[in-house]
């Protein structure tokens, strides 16, 4: 099977009953998650309460309750969803930054960076009501994110995108400072630092999150942790759960 076909494989998370679905460019979760401690993403992220309003705080900021944000990488944010099912949809710096979410929103106030308000949920409640059987819903988050991409005012730099792509297309571990920085065409110090103002993160960071990426999608198709651990170039399962937690703000047993 190519890399992208597994890519493409939708993937139920067995023990919460969530739907986990790892795709070329995007990664979208969805299910109930609780409260999460205060964690930062190494993409951007639309997040929005399924059936409720979920409870919010940005960069350690006053809780506010909302139905939907969108939040730049590397933003630390926590939230509180009780018993809700919750769903979030990362994107990654191949296809843009928050800004290129930022149509999905529907009323909104900037707050701390992020935008916090009301945001259209159909597709993701969909997706979830529909887990494992849900392909049209699929190609719809595609078309989703073409019409966001359409009506997004900042476009990622080229160079950064490439780089971005090339560690989805040929595996994070595999991929050095000094070899993305070849294919930018800019030395590694000037390529890491472009990398850190387009996206928001430092570029080692980000290798780690597509480890994360590549761990997630093994788990969730049924593999045990410290098989998706091995299989992403993690050390061992305890090393996939600390970057797990650090990322999520939860072990992986919340959300795989």
């Amino acid at each position: 099977m190519s890399r992208r076909a597994r890519l493409n494989e939708r993937a139920a998370a067995r023990r919460t009953g969530a739907l986990w679905h790892v795709d070329s460019g995007w990664s979208l979760f969805a299910g109930p998650l609780g409260r999460n401690a205060p964690h930062a993403h190494s993409a951007a992220v639309y997040v929005a309460g399924l059936y409720d309003d979920i409870r919010l705080r940005i960069a350690g900021g006053a809780w506010r309750t909302c139905r939907a944000a969108v939040i730049r990488a590397g933003t630390e944010y926590e939230f509180d969803a009780g018993e809700q099912p919750l769903g979030v949809l990362y994107l990654e710096p191949s296809l843009g930054r928050a800004e290129t979410l930022a149509p999905l929103m529907l009323r909104s106030e900037e707050i701390a960076g992020a935008l916090v308000g009301h945001g259209d949920t159909a597709l993701m409640r969909s997706l979830y009501e529909r887990r494992g059987h849900g392909g049209d819903q699929l190609t719809a988050t595609v078309d989703l994110l073409a019409f966001a991409r359409r009506h997004a005012r900042n476009v990622i730099d080229a160079r950064v995108s490439r780089a971005a792509e090339m560690l989805q297309d040929e595996g994070a571990p595999n991929c050095s400072v000094d070899r993305v920085a070849a294919v930018a065409g800019l030395s590694p110090s000037r390529f890491q630092h472009l990398f850190t103002a387009e996206v928001g993160v430092p570029f080692r960071r980000y290798r780690r999150w597509q480890r994360l990426r590549s761990a997630i999608r093994v788990a969730a198709a049924g593999a045990s942790l410290t098989e998706a651990a091995y299989a992403a170039g993690f050390a061992d399962q305890a090393h996939f759960t600390r970057a797990f937690r650090a990322t999520f703000g939860a072990p992986p047993s919340r959300g795989l």
